[in-house]
């Protein structure tokens, strides 16, 4: 299915955005790959097997003009696009009372404008050639909220109503949009949420119960998106826990909350 297709990922220099290029790369795609960190890019780049067609693009996906100049790239350098994987994120860990502006600022401007610039960048060129997928990477976070994640989980619930729209918008256009939960992935996001910084036990606590439960990889979290893409499905729930996270938000949606803070000790 991806054997010569353009395929288009941000935040691929770690974590889950590098295993989909390497997983892209096996199944014989051609690949544009984007981060806003040009030494991790090159990193990935040098991953690749040998016969694999790639480009490296340092893209801040918080910036509307850097994506879109990324879309028009990538269209200059093959022609068209035939999917965008909008992965690049980040999180922080606090409780609502000590997350500061710029702190969800910060999440927000990443993980849900960088999507939507990825959606809307790329999406005039897949409608003209009346094909194409656009990917969207939320997180089993936009299925449950918890304690000290709201500017993640904001971030994720919003990319999710984004692109159930799109299912209905894009209905009969050839172009479809793909909805990602991953659940506990052992990414540079959760590496990079230090807890030592927070503001009191109750927040490291948490803290590191969350942690706790990222024991997935990147790659076997790659294998699975390959997979549902492969198999059409609209709604992925890849990784620990997502499964299950789902089925609860559905039967307890006003009383999930206990559930998650038992699983996670809290």
């Amino acid at each position: 299915m991806f054997k010569n297709n353009i395929v288009a990922i941000t935040g691929a220099g770690s974590g889950i955005g590098r295993a989909l290029a390497l997983e892209f790369a096996d199944h014989g795609a051609l690949l544009a790959l984007s981060d806003i960190n040009a030494a991790a890019l090159d990193e990935t780049m040098a991953m690749l097997p040998a016969s694999t067609e790639a480009r490296a693009y340092k893209v801040d996906v918080s910036s509307r003009e850097a994506v879109c100049q990324f879309a028009n790239d990538v269209q200059r350098d093959f022609g068209t696009v035939h999917v965008i994987i909008n992965n690049a994120g980040t999180s922080v860990i606090a409780s609502v009372e000590h997350l500061t502006f710029d702190e969800i600022e910060k999440v927000l401007n990443i993980n849900l404008w960088g999507v939507i610039h990825g959606t809307k960048a790329f999406l005039p060129i897949m409608l003209a050639q009346k094909t194409g997928c656009i990917v969207n990477i939320s997180s089993v976070f936009g299925l449950v909220a918890t304690p000290c994640q709201a500017a993640y989980t904001m971030s994720k619930f919003a990319v999710r109503g984004l692109t159930e729209t799109l299912w209905q918008e894009l209905d009969g256009t050839g172009v479809r949009a793909v909805l990602v939960h991953p659940g506990g992935i052992n990414t540079n996001i959760s590496k990079n949420s230090p807890l030592a910084g927070l503001e009191n036990d109750h927040d490291r606590k948490v803290g590191a119960a969350m942690l706790g439960q990222m024991v997935t990889t990147p790659e076997a979290c790659a294998k699975e998106i390959l997979k549902g893409l492969l198999s059409g499905e609209k709604r992925l729930l890849v990784g620990n826990g997502a499964r299950a996270l789902h089925r609860i938000s559905r039967l307890f949606p006003d009383g999930y909350g206990t559930l998650v803070r038992r699983k996670l000790g809290i």
